[in-house]
């Protein structure tokens, strides 16, 4: 059997402005065509990157809605979807949708280089009281032989998503992000990265990729990221914003890795910035994960399905001052 060829792919860390869509779809327009220089046939943006994300929480519900757009309709997803087609490209962006139904979502859009596009609704959905949370995993092919999954932010943290998605058929993850110096009320979690710290990141340069690659930012990638890769046998595009997010700051730190959890290509930088990197598809079917995948007993995992009943919805386990635990 033949070698599967490489796709070549790519991840962008960008800083955004809130609610400006002109802005946020010219540094998105910019990057597709550094991209498309390059080669890159898959390129992830990060969550929520057309609209903004952290003033989300704080905007009345009317404007959270006016920021929303249907997706099959989208002026924003018509130029991506149009830039997609023209270099043969897929490229997954974040906005809120605006469902049929009139519910609002945290979605990502892969665009397919044939004009279709596949939509992934965060199952996990903090942002804000009028945003609703998906119901369903996000699998599906790509013109390179392989398929696809998107897990959003908070998504990727629970680890029964990634393996629900690897067992549909994913042999990529893109796992676009709004994270970084976040605000945790976990003693040992993520703690904010000083505003001036952003503002005076040229002449303070040492700090600032001390601070992304320290606890508040790459550090705790590094205790979960890398293991959702090596467990499942999967690449993962882990996308970011970067800088001031209204009052916290992103640490970028995109990166790929491949499925034996290890990091192909990164960057520390306290800029906008893209990560490409070959995916050597033929390091699947042997890796670690793929065999331990193979090894599953089924027949005991039938409390992963049980409500215990201290589950919470995703507002209140992110954000309420409630110790957790076992009740």
């Amino acid at each position: 059997m033949s070698k599967p060829l490489p796709i070549k792919a790519a991840v962008v860390q960008f800083q955004h402005q809130a609610g400006n869509k002109k802005y946020n779809l010219l540094v998105i327009e910019k990057f597709i065509e550094q991209a498309a220089l390059q080669g890159v046939q898959i390129l992830a943006f990060p969550e929520m990157c057309i609209t903004g994300y952290w003033h989300v929480p704080k905007l009345p519900a009317e404007q959270v809605a006016a920021l929303a757009e249907p997706l099959a309709s989208s002026p924003s997803l018509a130029l991506v979807r149009s830039l997609a087609a023209k270099h043969q490209m897929m490229i997954c962006v974040g906005l809120i949708e605006r469902a049929e139904n009139g519910h609002l979502y945290n979605a990502y859009v892969a665009c397919m280089p044939d004009g279709d596009f596949h939509t992934h609704r965060k199952l996990h959905a903090f942002e804000h009281q009028a945003i609703s949370s998906g119901d369903s995993y996000t699998v599906f092919d790509t013109p390179w032989g392989v398929k696809a999954g998107i897990l959003i932010c908070w998504d990727n943290n629970l680890v029964e998503n990634v393996r629900a998605t690897t067992l549909l058929g994913a042999d990529i993850l893109i796992a676009p992000h709004q994270t970084g110096g976040t605000h945790s009320r976990s003693p040992y979690g993520m703690k904010p990265i000083p505003l001036a710290l952003w503002e005076q990141r040229v002449e303070r340069k040492e700090e600032i990729t001390a601070a992304f690659r320290g606890v508040n930012g790459r550090e705790w990638l590094m205790r979960w990221l890398p293991s959702r890769a090596h467990d499942n046998g999967i690449f993962i595009l882990f996308s970011n914003g970067v800088g001031a997010d209204d009052d916290e700051v992103r640490t970028g730190n995109a990166m790929i890795l491949n499925p034996y959890g290890f990091i192909i290509e990164e960057t520390d930088a306290a800029a906008d910035a893209m990560v490409t990197a070959e995916l050597d598809l033929s390091l699947i079917p042997l890796s670690t994960g793929r065999r331990w995948i193979y090894g599953r007993r089924p027949d005991l995992y039938h409390i992963l399905t049980e409500p215990q009943g201290y589950e919470r919805d995703a507002i209140t386990a992110r954000f309420s001052e409630e110790k957790t635990g076992k009740k």
